[in-house]
């Protein structure tokens, strides 16, 4: 059937509308992904209740977040389509659908946002880690693709962060910013013998020659303030399992001092990997948290410890979200929390079963007003790829599909 003049106009009437609309919505400044490996154990991991009314039962694992039930939005029961067991969910888990080509390119959700936001800040993305690099670059130990098949890999060592990001090394003698500067007064000292002995109608170009010098150390400022950079230890050992925890606290630590100083829009924090071999001993526990991620139902003990270290890392997210609220955002708008779009990602749902389904997700951060916390949302199996598509929106952008577009369209109902 053929539209009349007057229907083509008010379709495209409504068409720009909706585009305006879209333009005004809301949208988070920043992206923040947290992950943590080997799935969980859904009846100890599921809230109880309501869309708008629910819990967090005793000794699960989201327990450790129920002063923060009102800012959360708990998402269960999402499928990986297409993907299964350990490698296959940390591949596909923030990409859709592993060496895609379509909207998203190939790449992970963080890769995909920060191209597209392409933000004028010193750093596109940062990938942080905690205990990812011994078992190397591989579909088993990274999340992040900037393409099909290109692994992008986090940076496990605080003390490397420090001087890449913030020019600050371990312990109170090494800062490079002294080290710079020290040369730059060297350099205007040779100046000043030279403009001694130089003829008079060369002083102006050693003077100009100074003054760029005196510019460039005034550029030199250690982060203070709002950046809050941490003291990196001498001697720390990122690689030992011991230093687990203190390595995740500085991360965090350094995670947060990167956005109050707008280094970046779009950052990572990646708890080891899946089939990670971190044996949680800061709990008194002495099994790999792999180990304990695979222990039935039949051994309640086990479950019970596999749990206790899942609450642990329930509770480093809970730190992390505190922080957030607790330091202004360097571009206004309130706190990092109040700006920022924070998810917290698992590769498998039940991890005994290697399987791909039940997924659970944790969204938080006001996202500038983009995303309605305080709720519970069981989505009945549907493609995790949507849940991305949702997340890109909140971000700003404008995809329809993430991953493979012939496994879905659209975005996930209820989340934006």
């Amino acid at each position: 059937m053929k539209l009349t003049r007057r229907e083509l106009g008010l379709a495209a009437l409504g068409a720009a509308t909706t585009a305006r609309a879209q333009m005004t919505r809301p949208a988070a400044s920043r992206l923040i992904v947290f992950f943590t490996p080997n799935g969980t154990v859904p009846a100890r991991w599921r809230p109880t209740g309501t869309e708008t009314a629910f819990s967090f039962g005793a000794g699960t694992v989201l327990e450790p977040l129920t002063a923060l039930r009102d800012k959360l939005v708990v998402i269960d029961e999402l499928d990986f389509f297409g993907a299964d067991n350990h490698e296959g969910g940390m591949a596909a888990m923030l990409t859709g659908t592993e060496g895609s080509s379509g909207e998203s390119r190939g790449m992970s959700l963080d890769q995909f946002v920060a191209a597209r936001l392409n933000a004028a800040t010193r750093f596109r993305s940062i990938e942080l880690g905690v205990a990812t690099s011994a078992w190397g670059s591989s579909r088993q130990t990274r999340m992040s693709y900037s393409g099909p098949g290109a692994l992008v890999s986090p940076d496990d060592d605080p003390s490397a962060v420090a001087r890449r990001v913030f020019n600050v090394g371990a312990g109170s003698g090494s800062n490079r910013l002294d080290r710079k500067k020290a040369i730059l007064r060297l350099n205007r000292g040779q100046l000043d013998r030279m403009r001694a002995i130089a003829p008079e109608n060369e002083h102006a170009k050693l003077d100009a020659h100074k003054s760029a010098l005196d510019t460039l150390e005034a550029r030199l400022v250690a982060p203070t303030g709002m950046c809050g950079v941490p003291a990196i230890p001498m001697g720390l050992r990122p690689q030992q399992n011991d230093a687990f925890p203190q390595v995740g606290a500085l991360q965090m630590d350094l995670l947060v001092a990167a956005l109050a100083c707008d280094a970046t829009k779009v950052i990572s924090l990646q708890w080891s990997h899946t089939v990670s071999p971190i044996v949680p001993t800061w709990l008194s526990l002495n099994e790999a948290h792999h180990e304990l991620s695979h222990m039935a139902d039949s051994n309640a003990a086990g479950v019970d410890r596999f749990i206790a270290a899942e609450r642990w890392f329930a509770q480093q997210f809970a730190t992390l979200v505190s922080k957030l609220e607790a330091t202004p955002d360097p571009n206004g708008g309130g706190s990092l929390f109040d700006t920022s779009l924070v998810l917290w990602c698992k590769e498998m749902g039940d991890s005994r079963a290697h399987v791909c389904r039940n997924v659970p997700m944790v969204l938080t951060g006001k996202a500038n007003g983009a995303l309605r916390l305080g709720r519970y949302l069981r989505v009945a199996g549907e493609p995790h790829q949507k849940l991305l598509v949702s997340l890109s929106h909140l971000m700003g952008l404008d995809n329809e599909t993430f991953g493979d577009p012939t496994k879905s369209r659209g975005a996930l109902a209820g989340v934006a």
